[in-house]
């Protein structure tokens, strides 16, 4: 049968994956938002659903005034014991710590926090011993892959933190992951930077604290040459074996907006690679080493159908599992029911790193028809195309003496232009929509039937190549303004 990535679509980065049973479990970055940890399932490896997030009270990780791309960093999953464990870092106070639960679609633990550096935790179970990994400097200043061993109930180190491997020299060494597999320990990483170096590499070893040889191939797979190639970015990986004994690698990997424009501002995405193994123990992955987009296998049934959701609206999404707030929410600002939303504002905007009253959803393609009704009150409200807090373009209506006015904002980092006002001729109720294409947006305001077309914008001007950092574009709902109350209906995105 013949599949399609990016398998979940939209900013979903750094995927985890873990088989229990006859079901796939999968988790990503967050970042800056919350909830954090977003958790997928699936039963084909295809076909994902949100089912919650690890990190859905304030006590479980601090994000206040946290930077955009700050916060909560690569997570690992794991079971182990009829317990799931997720590890992960606040690369903003520089903790790595884990969360458990017993129901995965309950709520986790408080943190236990482990007193090693780095970033992109791994743990590793065997014969009663619990193995913690991130990449970073050891007790002895050896920078590497680290490992230490700890005591799985309290997160205290119970032997040194120690390099195991310095990976084949390219930059940025991160995310590993330890497997033993036919009796040897292979051990995952990624190297080049999270961006169009970005590569997979591997070494394997007669114990988990090595000696690790590197496969003499590395990288395994990589889409750094495939000049012209949409997919780029391929790297941070995490191997699973599926219910036949085939393995499978699920990676992060970023799609271009053309095939000779070097911008991505739909965030780092979720890819699905066959891994095979030879009679030598090495496993090659992808095609000669490379992701496609689109790849044909014998490993699925062909009764198998990737299915894809292309409209979401109000009615047919969650608000605790498809949308996500900046940071810590001040709660008392939202009502969230099932056919509309209403935002009370705040001094706080879309401009500082802080909790302004928000909500968003990823965009997950290119092109899509955005719209939504808005009844506004005083202040202003709308809809955001939002990178970051320098980053983001904006449509909104807002009061203007006793009438309202749309807006068309550009905010590309130290600019902040208002590219087109109209009145909204004393009605206070306005349908403002959005099109949204590979390199561009348009914004429109429709009125009895009627759209008027305010302006465009470049989406390379939200792109990680302009805006740096580590997320993607979010489609948010929001309000600005001390007293400023909003009402928001008949929200659709529509994805061609």
């Amino acid at each position: 049968m013949q599949y399609n990535n990016p398998v979940i679509k939209g900013f979903y980065p750094d995927p985890s994956v873990c088989k229990v049973d006859d079901t796939y479990y999968l988790i990503c970055s967050s970042f800056q938002y919350f909830p954090g940890v977003p958790i997928f399932e699936s039963k084909d490896l295809l076909n994902w659903q949100q089912i919650g997030h690890c990190l859905t009270k304030t006590s479980q990780v601090q994000l206040e005034k946290v930077n955009s791309s700050g916060g909560v960093f690569a997570p690992t999953l794991r079971h182990h014991s009829g317990r799931f464990y997720m590890t992960t870092t606040n690369d903003t106070t520089r903790q790595n710590f884990y969360v458990w639960t017993d129901d995965i679609y309950g709520e986790w633990s408080e943190p236990i926090y482990v007193d090693q550096g780095g970033i992109d935790p791994d743990l590793y179970f065997e014969e009663g011993k619990t193995y913690f990994m991130s990449n970073g400097l050891d007790d002895f200043g050896v920078p590497g892959i680290v490992q230490c061993e700890i005591d799985i109930a309290t997160g205290s180190k119970k032997t040194p933190s120690r390099t195991i491997w310095q990976g084949t020299g390219g930059r940025y060494l991160e995310s590993p992951h330890m497997y033993k597999i036919n009796g040897l320990y292979y051990l995952l990483a990624a190297e080049g930077g999270t961006e169009y170096g970005h590569m997979e590499t591997y070494a394997r070893g007669p114990s988990v604290t090595g000696p690790f040889e590197a496969y003499p191939h590395n990288p395994v797979l990589t889409n750094r040459n495939l000049g012209g190639y949409q997919l780029q970015g391929v790297g941070h990986g995490d191997l699973v074996q599926d219910h036949q004994g085939h393995w499978w690698l699920f990676h992060l990997g970023f799609r271009q907006i053309g095939q000779w424009q070097t911008y991505h501002h739909l965030g780092r995405e979720v890819f699905l690679t066959p891994v095979t193994f030879g009679e030598d123990g090495w496993f090659t992955a992808g095609h000669n080493g490379t992701t496609l987009l689109t790849f044909e296998t014998d490993r699925i049934a062909d009764t198998a159908a990737q299915v894809e959701k292309k409209i979401f609206t109000f009615e047919n999404t969650e608000w605790d599992k498809d949308w996500c707030y900046l940071r810590h929410p001040h709660t008392e600002n939202y009502r969230l029911e099932p056919d509309k939303l209403s935002l009370q504002g705040t001094d706080v905007t879309l401009d500082q790193a802080e909790s302004p009253t928000f909500i968003g959803i990823r965009q997950k393609d290119f092109e899509a028809v955005i719209s939504c009704d808005i009844h506004p009150a005083d202040g202003e409200a709308g809809i955001t195309l939002y990178m970051d807090e320098h980053h983001h373009y904006d449509l909104a209506v807002r009061r203007d003496g006793e009438g309202y006015r749309v807006v068309e904002r550009l905010n590309i980092g130290d600019v902040k232009s208002i590219q087109n006002e109209v009145d909204l001729r004393g009605i206070q109720r306005a349908t403002l929509v959005i099109q949204a294409a590979h390199d561009h947006y348009t914004f429109l305001i429709r009125e009895d039937g009627q759209e008027t077309q305010l302006g465009t914008a470049q989406t390379r001007y939200l792109s990680s190549e302009v805006a740096g950092g580590f997320t993607g574009v979010l489609i948010g709902l929001y309000a600005v303004g001390q007293g400023a109350s909003a009402e928001f209906s008949n929200f659709s995105i529509e994805y061609v």
